[in-house]
């Protein structure tokens, strides 16, 4: 974190630590990604992670969490709106919905915005997070008091082993795997998502970026594909985000449900007033560049 001295916060590469100038734990080499800095907001260590909070000249203010960027005002509605709207519009009625990690909220502030949505529950391991994005990110985190949420601090891993056919949607909104969300990417983590889901429950996790992660992208498709019928790859551009791509997993217990189509009308879903996910984007997001594709069909062939 030195370079915050200097005015600006890089997000930097393992082998940029090991000189003692980078983040250690990041999983991509060779490369940074830098942001100016007006003003340090809040800097400080939870029990489990270092948390940043600073307001940046172009992007308005960052979340920063062990050294890697989770949000900013400027482009964090492309990445909640894709991840609560692909999985909520892919289901015919999204009633019960659960967001693991995501303490920011702003993905509970997209699951909200469905009317047929009648609880969601957001379980977060760290309760500082929760805390600071309410100071400091209020137009992200402004749903967290809505009467229909409710949050549990706890590890995911320990919360889900007594949920079983409880959630019509699960949205796994973790960190990248390291720190507290080094255990959200393994085998036994999915298999307890699969039994907390009901028969037509439908599943989205955090993706990684297909441009550095291929192999642990491969690895979780693997697993997911394992136990459930319909495992699909989708891609969106997220600017802040590693290399500006994003990938998502989703993956439905239903084998006649095809989650490419949005069971709402363009219609319905224009009147939410989005401000990035559409009717035809929920689609064109599967659609994706041949070596992706490549990928997806080996790792999805078990």
């Amino acid at each position: 974190m030195e370079r915050l001295g200097k005015g600006w916060f890089s997000e930097l590469s393992p082998n940029q630590d090991e000189q003692g100038e980078g983040v250690l734990g990041n999983n991509w080499a060779g490369q940074a990604f830098s942001l100016e800095i007006d003003r340090v907001l809040y800097h400080k260590r939870s029990h489990y992670q270092d948390v940043l909070v600073f307001q940046s000249k172009s992007y308005g203010r960052v979340l920063v969490l062990d050294g890697v960027i989770q949000c900013t005002e400027r482009d964090e509605f492309s990445y909640h709106e894709t991840m609560a709207h692909v999985a909520l519009f892919a289901h015919k009625d999204p009633k019960n919905i659960l967001i693991v990690g995501g303490g920011d909220g702003g993905v509970v502030r997209e699951v909200v915005k469905h009317s047929a949505v009648q609880k969601v529950t957001l379980c977060e391991i760290d309760e500082d997070v929760i805390t600071v994005s309410k100071e400091f990110l209020p137009s992200v985190s402004c749903s967290l008091s809505n009467e229909r949420v409710t949050i549990v601090v706890k590890d995911a891993i320990e919360f889900l082993k007594n949920q079983e056919d409880a959630y019509d949607v699960i949205i796994t909104d973790s960190s990248d795997p390291q720190g507290p969300a080094e255990g959200l990417f393994g085998l036994n983590f999915y298999k307890l998502l699969h039994k907390a889901l009901k028969s037509d429950g439908i599943l989205i996790s955090q993706g990684e970026c297909p441009w550095i992660d291929l192999e642990l992208i491969s690895k979780v498709l693997r697993n997911v594909k394992s136990m459930f019928p319909v495992v699909r790859y989708a891609i969106s551009s997220v600017p802040t985000y590693t290399t500006g791509t994003m990938g998502y997993v989703v993956c439905g217990k239903d084998k006649e449900n095809d989650l490419t189509v949005p069971k709402a009308s363009r219609e319905d879903i224009k009147q939410m007033h989005l401000r990035f996910y559409t009717y035809a984007l929920h689609q064109a997001m599967f659609v994706l560049p041949y070596f992706i594709q490549e990928t997806t069909k080996r790792a999805c062939s078990v």
